[in-house]
């Protein structure tokens, strides 16, 4: 597999530091409200990438982080009247269902900035005794003139950027770009004790902390939305090489922006949407596949209607699952050849997937693929052949994310019944009832189609 390492802006082939073995590290919601649809685009792609170096055969740790103590919580706490540790739980019990909706898998771990606050405080310290950092009046800054390689990720220069940089209204900092590592407590603030008094965590530290408490001094492969690129990242790169000596990240991976119809997603705008927003209108399979018909890399565009297009096509996709569910249970014997379909979907999704995780390029291979059994099985076939490309074509949704869940994978019980109270009322020649029965199943969102091969129901 190749991946285009943001670092260096090459295409790079992955070799893990431990062979036949990846970990990730993906940056997390800040737990003060529901995750919006910028959000959900890396929660979606690097979940994609795990699954799939796991479909590879690398044995995978995936970590992403909550922060669960920052500015925005505290705010948003004082105005509820509740504490931060109270509005935090309650939506990371949120991010989760939303997350099972657009089948985001758990990670191995879920690590809290507020759970690790020792582990922060120890790798601050070390900062401290290496000469990369300094306390002034309770607050601990990092000095980026410390670290030579500071601006490397994100291609900037060090000098210039302390020309642009916004100097904040006090003196402590020794250059503008020197970053808070701790920060000291305020009146009505949530705040640990500390050596240099009580105070929180800066932003940037728990992200080192926590990562390298999970997966070591060296990542993998690191991921997060292009917005993160500098300074979050950059950040630490410097907090955490200037700390061990040793290479941070092997890979960096940052996805595109997301625009919403044409324009940036911003409150403002009017046009800020939470993924919850959107799951009242359609389903989370439809969402993902739509983020994945794109480039990571690249900016999309989220509008309705695009989200549209994607139902009507994950139909199709829904619609071959059930043609070939139902030959496998209405078998015929004629002999069917679906090597080829099944090693051009073999051979066309890997060599997608390899090419920088392109998504979009193994979504078409499906699509190849689920014409092609279409046609294959159109008039039938034997039961072993289409349960072969049925379980073929699972495989490959599974990898993305889009098989479907719950009762999309086969019919409900109750629909079943009166399909075949239908079928018995039919053959007493009651069509009367056996029209009643067939509006029945479609109130419940079930078409039935009377074929030579009897009855065939799928979902509206």
């Amino acid at each position: 597999m190749k991946i285009v390492n943001t670092a260096s802006g090459k295409k790079e082939e992955f070799a893990p530091v431990t062979e036949n073995k990846a970990n990730i590290y993906v940056c997390g919601p800040t737990v003060y409200n529901y995750f919006h649809i910028g959000n959900a685009r890396p929660f979606i792609i690097f979940d994609t990438l795990r699954r799939y170096l796991e479909f590879r055969g690398y044995d995978v740790t995936y970590v992403q982080n909550f922060t669960d103590v920052d500015d925005k919580m505290i705010r948003e706490a004082a105005q509820e009247g509740i504490t931060v540790q109270q509005l935090g739980e309650r939506f990371i019990a949120e991010y989760f269902k939303d997350a099972d909706a657009l089948h985001i898998r758990k990670a191995d771990a879920h690590p809290k900035a507020t759970e690790h606050i020792d582990d922060i405080i120890a790798l601050v310290q070390k900062l401290i005794a290496g000469g990369h950092a300094y306390e002034a009046d309770g607050d601990v800054y990092f000095d980026v003139e410390s670290y030579p390689g500071y601006g490397k990720l994100s291609g900037q220069d060090l000098s210039e950027l302390e020309m642009g940089a916004r100097v904040d209204v006090n003196d402590k900092k020794k250059n503008p770009m020197d970053f808070a590592l701790w920060k000291a407590k305020k009146p009505g603030e949530i705040a640990w004790d500390s050596p240099w008094g009580e105070g929180r965590p800066g932003w940037h530290i728990e992200c080192s902390a926590m990562s390298m408490k999970y997966l070591g001094d060296t990542v993998d492969i690191h991921g997060g939305g292009q917005d993160l690129k500098f300074p979050h990242h950059e950040n630490e790169i410097a907090q955490s090489e200037a700390a061990t000596g040793k290479p941070f990240v092997k890979y960096w991976m940052h996805n595109g922006y997301i625009n919403i119809d044409n324009k940036k997603m911003s409150k403002s705008e009017g046009n800020f949407f939470t993924v919850r927003d959107i799951l009242k209108d359609f389903d989370g399979t439809v969402i993902r596949l739509f983020m994945l018909d794109s480039h990571y890399a690249s900016p999309i565009n989220f509008s309705r209607d695009l989200l549209s297009q994607s139902e009507k096509a994950y139909e199709r996709i829904k619609n071959a699952r059930e043609n070939l569910l139902y030959v496998a249970e209405h078998p015929k014997n004629q002999d069917i050849d679906i090597s080829g379909a099944m090693h051009a979907l073999d051979e066309g999704f890997n060599a997608s997937m390899d090419d920088d995780l392109n998504t979009a390029g193994a979504i078409g291979v499906i699509f190849d693929y689920v014409k092609a059994v279409n046609t294959l099985f159109a008039d039938g076939g034997p039961a072993p052949k289409a349960k072969a490309a049925l379980t073929a074509l699972d495989d490959r949704l599974d990898v993305l994310g889009l098989l479907p869940q719950g009762d999309d994978g086969g019919i409900p019980a109750d629909v079943a019944r009166l399909a075949a109270e239908r079928d018995a009322a039919r053959q007493n020649k009651d069509w009367a009832e056996s029209d009643r029965l067939r509006d029945l199943i479609q109130g419940m969102g079930y078409e039935i189609k009377d074929t030579k091969d009897g009855a065939k129901i799928s979902k509206l």
